[in-house]
């Protein structure tokens, strides 16, 4: 753990904690810009390969995996899952806008009804309250993770089309700005410290991926067969920096991925795929 606080220490920062009001395409926009101006030999629309974007080598690999993907006996899983219908005949397809098609892009949104962010999974979750069924649980990769990582596979190629709008969005597209960028916990690092400051630079063997397009690909299969949501990442990126993380699903974690996905506009959505 030392070696890693020198690591990331050794790197160096460029953004801090942004003001408390937030402009959200001024915020894109300003991502975008330092990215390009970092990197202008990388095409904005191949960021949705996270840090295989910045080498070539382990992206040809990427390549060959996803020719024959380990985990598409676990895909199938999901779409057994996505295809059981409820006891009482329905299915997701049922209740999901566009019959579930061509939608995970414009997740997370927020409702004012519910006066919160929902995130797509929310949506299945709801999906399952309004025909009487149990919800599943946001860490429960078996369930959630193989699901979403089916579901979300209904919309490849749509462009992430998250919207923030009227006074209640923004503030919770605030909160989810202030957690990315905020520092926090034992190593003091915040979201921004890797994956926008030092976006492409090393840690130790690997590679940092840059925020641009992060949220396109999620749920990942990390090592072959094991399924991992954004969210999910979220708890583990957390424990990295000894912080105590919250659930996911809470308020906090789902404002901050409204946060994410919203930096990610106008990229394709990619899902399920392969990461170390």
């Amino acid at each position: 753990m030392k070696k890693f606080v020198l690591a990331l220490t050794g790197l160096g920062l460029v953004f801090g904690v942004p003001t408390a009001h937030a402009n959200p395409e001024a915020d894109r926009a300003k991502v975008v810009d330092s990215l390009a101006h970092k990197y202008p030999d990388i095409k904005f629309e191949n960021y949705i390969y996270g840090a295989l974007a910045f080498d070539p080598d382990a992206k040809s690999q990427y390549d060959s995996i996803m020719d024959f993907p380990p985990f598409i006996g676990m895909i199938e899983q999901g779409e057994k899952l996505w295809n059981t219908p409820f006891k009482n005949g329905k299915t997701y397809a049922d209740c999901l806008p566009n019959s579930g098609k061509m939608i995970a892009g414009n997740y997370p949104m927020y409702d004012e009804n519910l006066a919160k962010v929902m995130t797509f999974e929310a949506a299945i979750n709801d999906c399952r309250i309004k025909n009487s069924e149990t919800p599943y649980g946001y860490g429960d990769m078996k369930t959630m993770g193989l699901l979403t990582a089916y579901a979300r596979t209904l919309s490849d190629g749509m462009k992430m089309n998250v919207k923030v709008e009227g006074a209640s969005a923004l503030k919770a597209f605030e909160d989810g700005k202030n957690i990315y960028y905020s520092r926090f916990g034992q190593l003091n690092f915040s979201c921004a410290n890797c994956h926008l400051d030092n976006a492409g630079n090393r840690l130790r063997s690997e590679l940092l991926s840059p925020v641009l397009g992060q949220a396109t690909h999620f749920p990942v299969f990390r090592g072959g067969e094991n399924p991992v949501t954004l969210q999910n990442r979220f708890v583990g990126c957390f424990k990295q920096v000894r912080q105590v993380p919250d659930k996911e699903g809470s308020e906090r974690f789902n404002n901050l991925e409204y946060f994410l996905s919203y930096l990610s506009n106008g990229l394709p959505l990619k899902s399920a795929v392969y990461r170390k």
